[in-house]
């Protein structure tokens, strides 16, 4: 069972990350762009969760069925975000390794390139590449788009 205490803990981790709050909540955002927050008490009251502590994050909007499909209930979405590039998490059912999944997707897309290193697959060294990386969450490939990340920079 993760909280919110975990997400800070996940994503201050990354580099250039902050502290932030948006729509009056707790959040964390990457040069300017915030890539997760906290469900605020108004939208527990407007769809009816009670169970759980709710984090928003991102995600390519032709991913977003495939990857609610594929974790079965600790990720899902409302009618407040259909049509949205936000995803839901439910942090009572999510493990620290699908956290930690969820907010480097999130924070890929909202990273400016700069920020945005891979592994050199020929050297044992890190190389910056302005490409889109893809992340694989347990058999579901996610490609971060190019215009994702040229929107954020």
């Amino acid at each position: 069972m993760a909280t919110f205490n975990d997400v800070w803990k996940i994503g201050m981790g990354l580099p250039e990350v902050e502290e932030t709050t948006f729509y009056g909540t707790a959040g964390l955002k990457v040069k300017g762009k915030a890539f997760c927050r906290i469900w605020s008490e108004r939208e527990y009251e407007r769809d009816e969760i009670t169970d759980t502590e709710v984090l928003v994050i991102f995600c390519e909007l032709d991913e977003k069925e495939t990857l609610i499909e594929q974790y079965d209930g600790v990720l899902f979405s409302t009618p407040h975000y259909d049509g949205s590039d936000n995803l839901l998490v439910r942090l009572t059912d999510a493990t620290a390794e699908q956290l930690t999944d969820f907010l480097d997707i999130s924070y890929l897309i909202k990273a400016p390139p700069s920020l945005i290193k891979i592994q050199s697959p020929s050297a044992n060294a890190s190389v910056p590449l302005l490409v889109p990386p893809s992340i694989k969450f347990n058999s579901v490939v996610v490609t971060v788009a190019p215009s994702s990340i040229s929107n954020c920079a």
